[in-house]
């Protein structure tokens, strides 16, 4: 796949997190949060994608690009958060240092393809796969948990209601 349709994804991905975000802060979020983990499953889809081919990465490699998507969490984890509102409904806090923080890693991903070279497509593709789910698994783990957090003490919140009548 040449550079152009890779952007074109990115965007695309880009956009479809900034949609599902966005609605998420106008919707509640229903059920026991399980959904808030799904984007971990669908990565690794991509990954039994490149199964198949001959990848020739070094543990160093895989070792630095599972640390910068580490270090790209952080944002997105310190910006994601959750609160029960007056309906009784839990929902993702309003926040739009979220979107700045979005912005920031795709222009990162962005730049960063630029400058990697001397590896075949194959390579720098997963590469960039590994990048990606490093900061998308613990994002979304780390949502998860506090969005059970959350939803624990609105549980509580009800006992309580319930006690005092």
């Amino acid at each position: 796949m040449n550079g152009l349709g890779m952007y074109g994804i990115m965007v695309v991905i880009a956009g479809i997190v900034f949609w599902s975000r966005r609605r998420a802060m106008y919707r509640p979020i229903q059920g026991s949060g399980i959904k808030i983990l799904l984007p971990m499953f669908y990565i690794l889809i991509g990954f039994y994608a490149y199964s198949n081919l001959q990848i020739h990465l070094k543990i160093w490699e895989i070792g630095v690009a599972s640390l910068i998507g580490v270090l790209l969490a952080l944002p997105l984890i310190w910006t994601t958060n959750y609160e029960i509102r007056q309906d009784g409904q839990i929902y993702a806090q309003k926040n739009k240092t979220f979107f700045i923080a979005l912005i920031t890693v795709v222009a990162i991903r962005i730049v960063a393809r630029q400058y990697i070279s001397g590896l075949d497509p194959a390579s720098l593709a997963m590469l960039f796969l590994i990048v990606a789910f490093s900061y998308v698994a613990p994002w979304r783990i780390v949502s998860f948990v506090k969005f059970r957090k959350v939803k624990q003490s609105q549980a509580l919140g009800e006992v309580e209601i319930l006690n005092k009548v």
